[in-house]
């Protein structure tokens, strides 16, 4: 009997997983929603033709009551449809971030576990609500470049479609999907910026997501161009404010963000713009405390080393 044509939006889901299809084995990671079930259902279509096995796998979280149930019954849709999946639990270790980065490092973990290449759901209404968080966060053209398509082990075949694609193509498959409750708690950063981006739309007439989604195609662009001009500029143990200072201004930043995580810091971009006073901005400031540490101008140069007292970086305290 011959195969049933698939319907408009499955064929378009299943096409972007077979384009973005890597040689060999993989893993699919699948939380039961629309985007990863129809992203399961996608790669099954498109490893049918290349023979390639996918390892569809369910990250439980253990974060709400029913968990267990819940990746269970994922697992049972999917296999409906002729797809084994494996359930795996996680433990979440909440950090300074918030639940939601701790989960997030949990499930790549688990799903990298394997060593090999791993597809993920992400969509462009994904990627237009972390250019938006990036924005907020005011962070520089990294944080408005969203998410990668491929990056490392992890591949998003997905960002180019909408969840609205997603959905269509689960209802044309003829499989339901899982409505996870805490997509409509706003007590979570990313649910509060779909719901703005629902909100701007309404305000303004027109759908902002595929704008910001482009953004972050350009804006990973110059990031990706600027970081290499940066490598070229790479600072030493103790650097010339001078030859720092003769650096753009997008360089230098990078060039300095770099000589601080090298130090075994976590700098934000205020960390940095601090440190650049230093150089650019000098009238004998004392030194600048970052995380784990302090920085001060020492005979023209940067010099890194443990905090000694209070930051008098506004005092006019220090050496040329």
């Amino acid at each position: 009997m011959a195969k049933r044509a698939l319907a408009a939006d499955s064929l378009l889901v299943a096409q972007a997983v077979a384009s973005a299809l890597p040689s060999g084995d993989l893993v699919i990671g699948c939380s039961g929603g629309a985007d990863s079930t129809a992203l399961a259902l996608g790669a099954q279509w498109a490893t049918g033709r290349t023979g390639a096995h996918a390892r569809v796998v369910i990250v439980d979280h253990g974060l709400q009551p029913g968990s267990a149930v819940v990746a269970g019954e994922a697992a049972g849709r999917l296999a409906g449809h002729g797809i084994d999946a494996e359930i795996v639990r996680v433990e979440v270790r909440p950090s300074g971030e918030g639940v939601e980065a701790a989960a997030r490092t949990a499930r790549l973990e688990a799903l990298s576990a394997p060593g090999l290449p791993v597809l993920l759901g992400h969509t462009l209404d994904d990627q237009a609500e972390t250019v938006l968080l990036g924005l907020l966060r005011g962070s520089g053209t990294r944080s408005l470049a969203g998410m990668a398509s491929v990056r490392g082990q992890f591949i998003r075949p997905l960002l180019g479609l909408r969840r609205a694609h997603t959905e269509a193509a689960c209802r044309a498959w003829g499989i339901t999907w899982w409505q996870d409750p805490m997509n409509d708690q706003s007590a979570f950063a990313r649910v509060r910026a779909r719901q703005l981006l629902d909100e701007l739309k309404r305000s303004l007439g027109r759908d902002v997501a595929p704008a910001l989604a482009r953004s972050a195609i350009l804006a990973r662009a110059d990031a990706d161009a600027l970081d290499a001009l940066a490598e070229t500029h790479l600072a030493g143990e103790e650097p010339s404010c001078a030859e720092l200072g003769a650096l753009p201004n997008a360089i230098r930043w990078r060039v300095l963000h770099r000589w601080l995580v090298d130090h075994g810091t976590s700098p934000g971009q205020g960390h940095v713009f601090a440190v650049d006073r230093l150089v650019c901005a000098w009238h004998g400031q004392g030194h600048v405390s970052v995380p784990g540490g302090a920085v001060a101008r020492v005979d023209g140069r940067l010099v890194f080393g443990p905090v000694v007292g209070p930051d008098t970086s506004a005092s006019g305290v220090g050496t040329g």
